[in-house]
């Protein structure tokens, strides 16, 4: 009886390795970063400069000291678990689609030149999503489910998300945290259709 209890267990567990790996990556690189000489921001998103696209990729990786990646890191992992309960490939999906939304329109809107950095894209997509996902056609279980985790993400995270697009201080790009949350819903967009497509195909 324990074994056949076995392989569901650890699938679930499985589920949220996918986010302790990326914060772990985000770790490990500001361990690199504090005992090499130079320093890794470099290769962070610099606005309107075609030669930072990497910045896309690796900015949300990059963090400019230790409070900023431990400012990052709980709801980072609180959210990013949330959403890997559907699974590892949707919370690289979202993981990307916001990365890619948020970077785009940071390097689009900020001050050419401006170099950003820092998880918090990532952080501003997952919230959005979690909150948008209420909103996709699913069985009537599945939206109550996500309602009240959404309620509960908006408890624990509304005020401060909110205050990081309307009232950031001087050195915290707004712009980030705004398209890093347009990319959130896009991802939570994307996913409601792909859904369901195939409950259509297997219909």
């Amino acid at each position: 009886m324990s074994t056949s209890a076995s392989p569901p267990r650890s699938a679930a567990l499985a589920r949220f390795a996918s986010p302790v790996v990326l914060v772990a990556v985000m770790w490990a690189i500001q361990i690199l970063d504090a005992v090499l000489p130079g320093s890794f921001t470099g290769f962070g998103l610099r606005s309107w400069d075609l030669g930072s696209l990497q910045g896309l990729v690796l900015g949300p990786l990059l963090h400019a000291g230790w409070a900023h990646l431990i400012g990052n890191t709980l709801p980072l992992l609180v959210l990013g678990c949330l959403i890997a309960i559907e699974g590892a490939g949707r919370f690289w999906m979202v993981t990307a689609v916001t990365a890619l939304v948020g970077g785009a329109g940071t390097w689009l809107l900020n001050t050419p030149g401006t170099l950003t950095v820092g998880a918090s894209v990532l952080v501003f997509g997952y919230f959005a999503y979690i909150v948008v996902r209420v909103f996709s056609p699913r069985p009537i279980a599945h939206r109550i489910a996500h309602a009240l985790i959404a309620v509960i993400v908006l408890v624990l995270y509304g005020g401060s998300m909110l205050a990081g697009i309307v009232g950031v201080g001087p050195g915290v790009s707004w712009q980030a945290h705004l398209f890093g949350a347009v990319g959130g819903g896009v991802a939570a967009l994307a996913g409601a259709r792909r859904s369901r497509g195939q409950r259509a195909r297997s219909a």
